[in-house]
């Protein structure tokens, strides 16, 4: 079992909660017209709510509500890849036109507030859905040891590009090495995301039998859930 940062640094943790909170309550106050705006184009552009809400699994396994702008038609029905993970092509005609613009990073501002009602953080692993998370391993269980995050480790190395097995090893590596260096790193980096500037490789965080710019092979990935017990009220990707 890996130890819980909060126990191993519990001033550290106890800081990073209270950043989550304070950069979370100041982010929407200060982009609460562009939040408007982009609710108001998508209303226009499909028919459908503004928000996209799907159940995912946070901290201890608690399933919680996530929120996010709609990038997709309503009712969009989830398509899985081999791995496990959702699928979403280049050009998936269940993305809207609007949508095509928000899926990356704009789409996730929403998440703000769960950061405010204490189920995310800024930063931690990517919440999957319930029905990934009935597919964990004991070992990848760990990763609900902390909250769930807006930006990952995981995401900043490749996201939807990775395996999901790799995600998932990734997240485990971000909960064992935790620091509020890494977490400031992890969230500039994820600025710099659309710009294409790289400044962190963390390789000092993620060995090379995982790292997705390793030529290792990548860890082992599991069968996909069932069509059936998938989820049918949208798509959604980690």
């Amino acid at each position: 079992m890996l130890p819980a940062p909060k126990d191993l640094h519990p001033i550290a943790w106890a800081a990073k909660r209270a950043t989550d909170y304070a950069l979370a309550g100041a982010g929407l106050v200060v982009l609460s017209p562009v939040l408007t705006a982009l609710a108001a184009a998508i209303r226009l552009d499909s028919p459908g709510p503004a928000l996209f809400v799907q159940d995912r699994v946070g901290l201890a396994g608690r399933v919680f509500a996530l929120r996010k702008l709609r990038t997709m038609t309503s009712g969009a029905p989830v398509q899985f890849n081999a791995d496990g993970s959702t699928r979403v092509e280049a050009r998936d005609s269940r993305i809207t036109r609007v949508g095509r613009y928000l899926r990356g990073s704009p789409d996730e501002l929403p998440q703000l507030l769960n950061v405010l009602s204490g189920d995310m953080s800024l930063v931690g692993p990517r919440p999957d859905m319930p029905v990934h998370a009935e597919l964990y391993t004991e070992l990848e269980r760990e990763k609900l040891r902390v909250p769930p995050g807006i930006t990952s480790l995981a995401a900043v190395l490749g996201r939807n590009e990775l395996a999901w097995k790799q995600r998932i090893a990734i997240d485990l590596c971000y909960i064992d090495r935790w620091s509020p260096t890494l977490d400031a790193k992890i969230l500039l980096q994820t600025l710099l995301l659309p710009t294409g500037v790289r400044l962190f490789d963390f390789r000092d965080i993620v060995p090379a039998d995982i790292h997705p710019g390793s030529s290792t092979k990548p860890v082992s990935t599991p069968s996909p859930p069932t069509p059936a017990s998938a989820p049918e009220n949208g798509a959604a990707t980690a």
